[in-house]
């Protein structure tokens, strides 16, 4: 990941993009004045503008997001587990056994909460997303509104991230709004903010901790600009500069592992990737001894941010099973929170391991299962919910919750990370080689289970999702080009990157109702299964 600026500015009406060139040329021609402007390059476009902008998207993406949250008055899908799992914490502080019909006694009006059975219950996930969904069950009440307000809220803000971390990128307010657009657009994302399972809660906690590595690069440049300015640069090392947004990172990624295990794999490859920045830092800066710079002065406290920090934050989102007694395997706490801690370890430690169990032998056949290597073309999303009502004006109607991405930012997603790769092969940019090192550490890891075909679900590709929308961005930037490009490609780019945006628009209206749940005409219904394998 070459770690020095590679975009050259250009101006589309009030707002500066800058499109993807190679360093060298950008060394060559526009060399910045200071080593603080060559490290870190200023952002155009001013900070009304830059909040403003994906402030708006946001807004727009928190509407669907809310408009009939509702809606359907069903427990849909895995709400099974985490909508009494979440109430089940509010209540016990761990996840409780509940009867065979407390779905029923939920959705009766008003709901009935008398729905415990005898005893601890075993799950298959550490419980940080369902504290979250707890909250929306603490505020609104245990409906399907309240269940699902945190996901909504969650997948909302996970839009003004991506908007502005896209534009800390690419160093465009533009480029970065064309980024939470996207996100807002795509129908997994709105569909899985839209009902109680945990999966946008993990891309949330990714997409932050990733947002403040990102933040974290262009300070810390910052900081080892000003303190070799300070200093001449007489240490071969190069100074020691604090990196505090990792600490945040580090709470977030901890979160996203709490949420489920699959977070692991990005704090090792967010962890190698900063390792990497830091190295590239020291040598843009003129650094006599880059490598081992980093490895003195940044790799173990980038190591204790990420990595410790993060297994400490994971334990801790289990505090409500550690302080408390009756959780499934944990037997009666102790009153002294220190004794209780070292009486919980053995314990959890026992409880993990029957966890990893249930994950790597599960092989249950289901209707809606898919493998890695299918879910980039969509070829088997998940229906969470479909029923055949009356009401449409016809004699067959239909209405469905189907969990599946937005052909066209997922079908084009494939190639423009194809053009990343080659890009990063070609240049070494850092922004081509960091959104394929998010989006294969979604990815990869699911292989290795696939090999035993462990039962799995499109809607695992959540945490992805980001990096493939900065792909897409990241490459309409290639297109248009820098300010010195002919005016011809600059106006195709233009165009081809607003025609584009709008083909997005249509394919998400056109999938709207199935995504969230409208009734509509069963041939109309049909009109929308593209595919065999999407009903």
């Amino acid at each position: 990941m070459h770690d020095q600026s590679g975009f050259r500015p250009y101006d589309v009406g009030v707002v500066a993009i800058r499109g993807l060139e190679p360093a060298t040329q950008f060394v060559r021609d526009r060399r910045p004045p200071s080593l603080r402007q060559w490290l870190v390059p200023a952002i155009p476009g001013g900070r009304a503008l830059g909040w403003l902008g994906p402030l708006l998207v946001t807004l727009c993406a928190g509407v669907l997001r809310f408009y009939d949250l509702g809606k359907p008055r069903a427990v849909i899908f895995d709400e099974t587990y985490y909508a009494k799992d979440s109430y089940a914490l509010l209540k016990f502080g761990y996840e409780h056994n509940t009867v065979k019909d407390a779905d029923k006694l939920l959705l009766q009006h008003p709901p009935n909460l008398n729905i415990w059975a005898d005893g601890g219950s075993f799950i298959a996930h550490p419980p940080a997303g369902k504290w979250l969904i707890a909250i929306g069950e603490w505020l609104f009440g245990m409906t399907p509104f309240g269940w699902r307000f945190s996901g909504a809220l969650i997948g909302t803000l996970s839009v003004l991230i991506l908007a502005r971390v896209a534009r800390r990128m690419t160093r465009s307010t533009l480029l970065g709004c064309a980024a939470g657009l996207l996100l807002a657009l795509d129908g997994m994302h709105l569909v899985t903010s839209r009902i109680a399972i945990l999966d946008v809660f993990v891309m949330f906690w990714i997409l932050a901790g990733f947002a403040c590595l990102v933040i974290d690069r262009d300070r810390s440049r910052a900081a080892l600009a000003r303190k070799i300015g300070e200093s001449g640069g007489e240490s071969e090392l190069g100074p020691f500069v604090m990196h505090g947004w990792r600490i945040l990172a580090g709470l977030c990624l901890g979160t996203a592992i709490a949420t489920k295990w699959t977070g692991v794999y990005y704090v090792a490859a967010f962890g190698l990737m900063v390792v990497i920045w830091d190295i590239g830092a020291r040598r843009a800066a003129g650094v006599r001894r880059p490598y081992a710079g980093a490895a003195a002065l940044e790799a173990v406290p980038a190591f204790f941010s990420l990595v410790v920090l993060s297994g400490v934050t994971y334990v801790a989102w289990w505090s409500g099973w550690i302080f408390t007694s009756g959780g499934w395997g944990r037997g009666n706490a102790a009153a002294n929170p220190i004794t209780a801690v070292f009486q919980a370890m053995p314990r959890l430690w026992d409880y993990h391991k029957q966890m990893w169990h249930f994950h790597t032998t599960l092989t249950v056949k289901h209707d809606y299962q898919s493998w890695p290597w299918n879910w980039m073309v969509l070829k088997r999303p998940v229906a969470f919910y479909y029923t055949e009502p009356s009401g449409c004006g016809v004699s067959k109607c239909s209405r469905e919750v189907l969990d599946i991405g937005t052909p066209a930012i997922w079908w084009i997603s494939i190639i423009t990370l194809l053009v990343l790769a080659g890009w990063w092969l070609v240049q070494r940019d850092w922004r081509a080689g960091t959104t394929l090192v998010g989006f294969l550490a979604g990815w990869l890891p699911w292989f290795y289970f696939g090999v035993d075909h462990r039962t799995m679900f499109l809607f695992y590709a959540t945490p992805m999702l980001p990096f493939m929308v900065l792909s897409i961005v990241l490459v309409i930037g290639l297109i248009i080009g820098p300010a010195d490009a002919p005016p011809a490609r600059r106006v195709f780019g233009a165009a081809a990157a607003g025609a584009y945006v709008l083909i997005v628009l249509a394919n998400f209206y056109y999938l709207y109702p199935v995504l969230a749940g409208q009734t509509m005409p069963y041939g109309a219904w049909h009109a929308r299964m593209w595919f065999d394998s999407w009903i």
